[in-house]
């Protein structure tokens, strides 16, 4: 199991992964990239062009949570997520991306630009295990008691590990 990041020279940030965990990673982050994919446009062209998008929150919680209403009031919410959602889903992709493609068994380091994407992909793909287990903050005394035999038990592994890595990063970078 990685030993968690490290800081490296110059900013950088270091860990090493094995290929299980790597294989992980890819699939989880590639999950998140399918999710996310460019949402609906309006039939208007220039709207597409604009990148403005739909105005509704997703059904999906996932994306709901990934994707959060910006105000209380409905109708401001919905304007505001019409102007900014399509550059907020092209951020996550693009550190989705940075993600899938620095991630390879062995030694891995990352610039400071790469471990900041990671940090902003791990908390996406964090987000949306823990939404998809229904994780709360209670979820800990349960695993603690949780058998290996419990078919709920490797998930819940690998949402404490992305746990894990989360916390090493921010700490290999403050």
């Amino acid at each position: 199991m990685s030993s968690g990041f490290k800081r490296g020279h110059e900013g950088s940030v270091i860990t090493v992964f094995d290929a299980a965990e790597v294989s992980i990673l890819r699939s989880l982050v590639s999950q998140i990239l399918g999710l996310i994919e460019p949402g609906e446009t309006g039939d208007d062209p220039l709207e597409r062009a604009l990148g403005i998008g739909p105005s509704e929150q997703s059904a999906d919680p996932v994306l709901a949570r990934l994707f959060p209403s910006a105000y209380e009031d409905v109708d401001q919410s919905a304007e505001f997520r019409r102007y900014t959602e399509a550059t907020l889903r092209d951020g996550k992709r693009a550190d989705a991306q940075t993600m899938l493609d620095s991630a390879e068994p062995g030694r891995v380091e990352l610039t400071p630009e790469q471990a900041q994407a990671w940090m902003r992909a791990l908390n996406d793909v964090r987000l949306a295990l823990g939404i998809r287990l229904e994780v709360t903050e209670e979820v800990y005394d349960e695993l603690a008691g949780m058998s290996e035999d419990d078919p709920r038990y490797p998930a819940y592994v690998i949402y404490d590990w992305l746990t894990y890595l989360q916390d090493t990063l921010v700490r290999a970078l403050w």
